[in-house]
């Protein structure tokens, strides 16, 4: 079976404004790097559009009104210093939503073994009811509970590999038994959360903070340290936010990864997912702001999914 591939024009319309760095950019990046004859078998699907009833399995009504509301007819508007809203921002939101759900649901009805969604805006640092860090709704949370209540899956874990703490998928895991959070992330850093301590009620959240200056030996370690909790959980699911601003060229943190280690996490999650989830993995895209590393990053990953 093929690997898919999720996106949608609407994410290239999401305008973060001049010198922004979560930007239309990266998208194309990413299109250019995965445009080699090696991707001619990635099956490409266009996102479809999600509804604001996705997006409540995560938020709350006030917040998802608020946001909506406060997309300007022209120009920008701010939700916080960093997370920018114009004209078109709404819809990519939907449509970034859809898009995690659709891959969901195309994976467990084994239309492919995996599948890599590419959303902007990006959404592991949205909360319940506010906006944080370039990320209006939680595409990975909303996708795990889409699984739980449509899909009939039981168990979902998050891999989280991007640089900075999923903070909301933390929090919107926090006190349900059959869905695992686990992050390798450098501390200290922005959200400043993603301490070992931080368990959840079910001791479903795994933390494994780094310092800055961590390598990939020291990704590897980090994930000797996730990876049985992962298999004591037994997922039948796989979702990861797939951050590549650990790479060591990205502007916004200071860890030392390079597109290998992306490809070694990348092999050891699909592990997983072979040995308890039937293969079932679904890997969306988080940070990742130097484009040169973005681009080559996300071809090695999905090169590897490609290859499971």
């Amino acid at each position: 079976m093929s690997t898919l591939f999720f996106s949608h024009p609407s994410f290239l319309a999401h305008d973060t404004g001049p010198g922004h760095p979560e930007r239309s950019d990266r998208l194309r990046a990413i299109e250019n790097g995965l445009s080699g004859p090696e991707f001619d078998a990635l099956e490409r699907r266009e996102a479809p559009r999600g509804s604001v009833w996705d997006i409540k399995r995560v938020h709350s009504d006030d917040y998802i009104q608020s946001v909506f509301a406060a997309v300007p007819d022209r120009g920008y508007a701010h939700l916080d210093s960093d997370t920018v809203l114009s004209p078109h921002s709404g819809e990519a939101a939907l449509f970034a939503v859809g898009g995690a759900c659709k891959a969901v649901d195309a994976v467990i009805k084994g239309e492919a073994k995996n599948a890599f969604c590419a959303p902007r805006p990006p959404g592991h640092h949205a909360e319940f009811d506010h906006a944080m860090g370039f990320c209006l709704f939680n595409n990975v949370a909303i996708a795990a509970f889409h699984a739980l209540e449509i899909d009939g899956i039981e168990r979902v874990a998050v891999m989280d590999f991007d640089v900075h703490h999923g903070n909301g998928t933390q929090q919107a895991f926090w006190h349900h038994e059959n869905l695992l959070y686990a992050s390798t992330h450098q501390s200290p850093c922005f959200p400043g959360s993603g301490s070992e301590r931080e368990r959840g009620e079910f001791g479903n959240i795994v933390n494994a903070p780094l310092p800055p200056g961590s390598t990939g030996d020291d990704l590897r370690d980090a994930f000797g340290f996730i990876r049985p909790a992962l298999k004591d959980f037994a997922p039948d699911l796989v979702i990861v936010s797939a951050g590549f601003d650990g790479h060591s060229a990205d502007p916004l943190a200071n860890l030392d990864f390079h597109e290998n280690d992306f490809v070694w996490i990348t092999e050891q999650l699909l592990a997983i997912a072979e040995t308890y989830a039937q293969g079932r993995l679904v890997s969306v895209l988080e940070g990742g702001y130097d484009l040169g590393a973005l681009s080559r990053s996300v071809a090695a990953h999905v090169k590897a999914l490609m290859s499971a």
